[in-house]
């Protein structure tokens, strides 16, 4: 007993100094955002312990570990049934649901880009059998989030609506009007710059259901810049869900209960790499998302027939039945925090007029009926909330068939 209270001050010790290294990270890395303040010494070491504590749920057992060529990325291979998803209480105890029959008809048009793919299986590694790879969450990475509660999630406005809020502005083709069952594009990747570390670029194509007030459903899959959520500026293959229009429910990737991954060599919120650059050769990725028609799930597909994993039907409410309607394109958030427009790129950086090599684009834009076939667009909508900044230009060939070019630099001379 006599040995115990020395060992005792000395854990306590290196738990202040630990604590008191969380205090300088969190003034220099949070404090930027005038909301957030300085705490004190007990405040700064409950906010560790509850970073532990969350670290410890959403960081599974590895039974491999992978670093990533890119960054400082480490991806843990996770038993299948570790996963976070199962940590649902209508899911434990359950078994990942059988793949679902592909959506028929033309799944793919010849193309003279490359798919690309995620950068650290350039290792050469691979999750064992079994597993799956999740990109480990660090303390740095909830640090950089406004709180703990809001690590993780998008901000309200997460889809364009009839008007502009929040500091979200988009540059997207939509339908609706008619019960869709899912959708499917191949999307240009690219890294544009992304000015301040509470911004973010991204393309995505957006599966909605329910109105734009509380009770709004969506999926999502794409790829993002989101330096606060990854802390640098390299593209990422993402998922996103919610089911209250992004204030209670859902996530991105892996960071809550929701989504199944049954994928092995798939890291969602891994860097893909190689990427698009100016005149020169042009890579993308192909995203499906899709209802299976047996058991209801919405299924994910990345690249050539990779499939991903699910969303539960049980997580969504209008969802459970059908979208009604369907978006593909580019979002940004724009801070003013200069106090003028953010030059923060969407998409190559460059506006839709300069074409294939220099504009991004997405091709291939196609819906999945009630039957489960595949349909090209008919009565294709554009929208760009501020075209001096980014814009918006649709076509159709034998080729690519729908497809459109989008993006923009942000600040400009006309985008002041």
């Amino acid at each position: 007993m006599a040995s115990s209270k020395p060992i005792f001050l000395t854990f306590f010790v290196v738990v202040l100094l630990f604590a008191t290294r969380l205090s300088i990270v969190v003034s220099i890395k949070i404090d930027p955002r005038p909301e957030n303040q300085t705490l004190r010494p007990g405040q700064e070491l409950d906010k560790f312990r509850r970073i532990r504590s969350y670290l410890k749920k959403i960081n599974k057992p590895a039974v491999k570990t992978i670093k990533s060529p890119y960054g400082d990325d480490v991806i843990d291979c996770v038993l299948s049934h570790h996963q976070p998803a199962f940590d649902h209480p209508l899911l434990k105890g359950h078994k990942p649901a059988e793949p679902p029959k592909r959506p028929k008809g033309n799944g793919s048009f010849d193309s003279i880009t490359s798919e690309t793919f995620h950068s650290w299986i350039d290792t050469g590694e691979l999750c064992p059998d079994g597993s799956i790879p999740i990109r480990r969450t660090t303390a740095e990475d909830v640090l950089r989030a406004s709180s703990i509660g809001r690590f993780g999630k998008k901000l309200a406005r997460g889809v364009r609506r009839d008007t502009t809020s929040s500091g979200h502005e988009h540059a997207v083709a939509f339908v609706n009007g008619d019960q869709y069952y899912g959708a499917k594009a191949s999307i240009n990747v690219w890294a544009p710059l992304v000015t301040d570390e509470y911004e973010f670029s991204l393309s995505q194509l957006w599966v909605i259901s329910g109105s734009f007030g509380n009770d709004l459903n969506t999926i999502e899959a794409g790829w993002q810049v989101s330096p606060e959520l990854y802390g640098d500026n390299n593209p990422r293959f993402f998922t996103y869900w919610t089911t209250d229009a992004y204030q209670a429910t859902g996530c991105y990737n892996l960071l809550c209960s929701g989504f199944v991954q049954i994928n092995s060599k798939i890291a969602i919120g891994a860097a893909i790499s190689p990427r698009s650059s100016y005149s020169a050769k042009q890579f993308d990725i192909g995203i499906m998302i899709w209802k299976d028609p047996k058991h209801g799930h919405w299924w994910l597909e990345f690249g050539s027939g990779l499939l991903v994993g699910y969303w539960p039907s049980f997580l969504f409410s209008h969802l459970q039945n059908h979208a009604d309607m369907v978006q593909f394109g580019g979002e940004i958030v724009n801070s003013r925090s200069m106090g003028y427009h953010t030059s923060t790129q969407m998409g190559s950086g460059h506006f839709a007029d300069e074409g294939f090599g220099k504009a991004s684009y997405f091709r291939n834009l196609q819906v999945v009926d009630w039957d489960n076939s595949l349909l090209p667009l008919s009565n294709l909508h554009l929208l760009a909330d501020h075209p001096d900044c980014y814009d918006i230009k649709s076509g159709k060939n034998d080729v690519w068939g729908n497809y459109f070019y989008y993006g923009g630099p942000g600040r400009n001379s006309k985008c002041p």
